[in-house]
């Protein structure tokens, strides 16, 4: 029963050790996402840089797959080419060691002193935990969950691996045990233990945590008894390696699934950093233990936390500096493993930009989706400006453009709302959760603005077809009405592409001021049809026009309140009784900018015969 209890324990201990490093990633990816994001996007072809950037970037993320799922989602996202991807990979072999290091504090003995025993683990996890409580449940400022989370997180992480340490203590002595290390001082065996548990717990992280715990418990016991087999530096480096090798598995499947030519090849470049890295050090380790140099002392000294983390970090940071000069190499091979194929490149590649991947980072999704729905803004724009110009002169020479631009469209907005959905569930912070909100209720509203410019090319060929034509009167209005309706939409691209809310503020006034045109041009267009001045073909199609034309220009409106509404409480709960509010004249730039829109728009429509 002892043993299966210290099983049970040491398991347990395992899953809050996970959890642990899970939160406390969680924190500082949400804490410091948005320079994350900053960080990557400055990789330069440097591949030095990139290196520091990698394991810049793992440290704060705790996980070098998470680097990894992030740096090929980024690939895809065209923020990192192959090269840039491939020296980031490198790095994130060194950042993953930072885990170790931090789990080595466990070790701290304060022998009396008071800073000592404030960093022993049995002192700081606890101070972590009711300082993350505090912060979570108490204080209320957007900043203070994430440090909240990062605090309780190393908390949960040090109280899983004092679990784990009491777990293995009733099994040190034991027979199996024993007979276990012992097959471990087999460097072969050492390797594959190293691969295959890394493997099965998906984080060499932990895997490295759990090494340092049973090397730690060891270590302890033959303090009192000297004939306690203990973990050796000889056994120990042997499961690095194989832990390091470990970690390629996971990253053959994140690179091979759904993923890009350049994605999948940034995974064989690390397979080949890890395989060569680990096959190069097992050569000299060999060597220089088979010679004895150092002696034999060095080799059969006791591993503990401290020994393993300084292995780990000095092994990834030699394989890096040694493998750094063949990086152009390594890409070139993998560009034999996964050769180029002829593929038909996508209309517009800044729509298939979205990758699930980036949940992992849920601050660098949220900026990558932003981009890909202001370039779909973009697209609709051009495309309604397109239409706009056929409405008034018919010409086909562009429509096969047309429709696969509204294609490309149709098919971004399926794609991004089920991402959106996806991410809505992924971000933590209040900032993201809104600006996801946002996005989703925007890109319905640029689809639709592609909707009515192809509606207008519709009521064009209505027209060609019928053999009808606006008269001159008519057709100076609609010029009018489509530079209103072009402008609108344009501002609204520009200030939600360059997030500006002062932009975004001119919207409604002059979205107002095309309201009161299309008003004022029905009125006129229904006397003409009963004058007889445009024929009842033509008539219809100004109508219906018009209705288009205004729907526009509405869901501009709804783009820029959406964009308002996000820092702005009473617009964000009442987006009517905001409208209302300055519709009603009180706000003095709206009454301004209304008026200036009227004098631009409707007085030269009114100059109109």
């Amino acid at each position: 029963m002892t043993i299966v209890s210290a099983i049970i324990q040491l398991l347990g201990g395992l899953a809050m050790f996970l959890y642990g490093i899970e939160v406390m990633g969680d924190g500082l990816k949400n804490s410091s996402g948005a320079a994350l994001k900053r960080v990557l996007e400055k990789v330069t072809g440097n591949v030095v840089m990139g290196v520091l950037t990698g394991a810049l970037v793992t440290a704060v993320i705790q996980s070098s797959t998470a680097t990894i799922v992030l740096t090929v989602a980024l690939i895809g996202a065209g923020v990192l080419n192959l090269k840039q991807a491939v020296s980031v990979v490198m790095g994130a072999n060194i950042g993953t060691t930072i885990t170790a290091q931090i789990i080595r504090l466990g070790s701290v003995e304060s022998d009396g002193s008071f800073f000592l025993w404030l960093f022993d683990t049995d002192t700081l996890a606890p101070i972590a935990l009711v300082i993350g409580i505090i912060l979570v449940m108490f204080v209320k400022r957007k900043k203070a969950k994430p440090i909240g989370d990062i605090c309780i997180g190393f908390g949960v992480l040090f109280i899983g691996l004092n679990l784990m340490t009491d777990g293995v203590k009733p099994l040190i002595g034991t027979s199996v045990f024993e007979s276990f290390l012992g097959y471990l001082s087999n460097p072969i065996l050492g390797i594959l233990f190293g691969l295959v548990l890394t493997v099965i717990v998906q984080s060499s992280s932990a895997t490295v945590g759990m090494l340092q715990t049973v090397a730690t418990a060891t270590a302890v016991a033959a303090q009192t008894n000297p004939d306690t087999v203990v973990v050796t530096f000889a056994m120990a480096y042997p499961i690095i390696m194989g832990i390091n090798l470990g970690t390629c598995v996971t990253t053959a499947m994140v690179c091979s699934i759904g993923s890009s030519k350049d994605a999948k090849r940034t995974g064989v470049v690390h397979i080949l950093f890890n395989t060569i890295g680990t096959i190069l050090f097992m050569i000299v380790m060999s060597i220089l233990q088979a010679n004895n140099i150092w002696g034999e002392s060095f080799w059969q000294m006791t591993a503990d936390s401290g020994v393993i983390a300084n292995f780990q970090t000095i092994f990834n940071l030699l394989t890096a500096f040694i493998l750094i000069p063949f990086a152009g190499g390594m890409v070139k091979l993998s560009m034999l493993f996964v050769k180029e194929e002829k593929e038909k490149a996508p209309r517009h590649p800044e729509l298939h930009t979205l990758d699930e991947k980036l949940y992992i980072s849920p601050a660098v999704a949220v900026a990558e989706a932003t981009k890909a729905v202001a370039a779909m803004g973009r697209i609709a724009k051009e495309n309604f400006a397109k239409c706009c110009g056929i409405l008034l002169n018919y010409d086909d020479t562009d429509f096969s453009e047309i429709d696969a631009d509204e294609t490309s469209l149709d098919e971004f907005a399926d794609r991004s709302d089920r991402f959106l959905i996806g991410l809505s569930k992924a971000v933590e912070t209040e900032l993201d959760d809104r600006q996801v909100d946002m996005l989703l209720q925007t890109v319905p509203s640029f689809e639709r603005i592609g909707d009515y410019a192809t509606n207008l090319v519709e009521l064009s060929e209505r027209m060609h077809n019928d053999s009808c034509a606006f008269s001159d009167s008519a057709k100076k209005e609609m010029s009018i009405l489509c530079d209103a309706v072009n402008e609108i939409i344009s501002i609204t691209v520009d200030a939600f592409s360059a997030n500006d809310n002062d932009k975004a503020k001119q919207i409604e006034p002059l979205e107002e001021t095309i309201d009161d045109m299309v008003m004022i041009l029905r009125d006129r267009h229904t006397k003409r049809l009963k004058s007889g001045a445009c024929s009842i073909s033509s008539g219809l199609v100004f109508m219906e026009a018009l209705t288009h034309l205004e729907r526009a220009s509405d869901h501009c409106s709804a783009v820029a309140v959406m964009m308002l509404a996000r820092n702005n409480e009473a617009i964000l709960h009442n987006h009517y009784d905001y409208l209302r509010e300055i519709h009603s004249g009180n706000d003095e730039y709206y009454r301004n900018e209304r008026n200036r829109r009227r004098e631009q728009y409707i007085t030269e429509l009114k100059a109109v015969q």
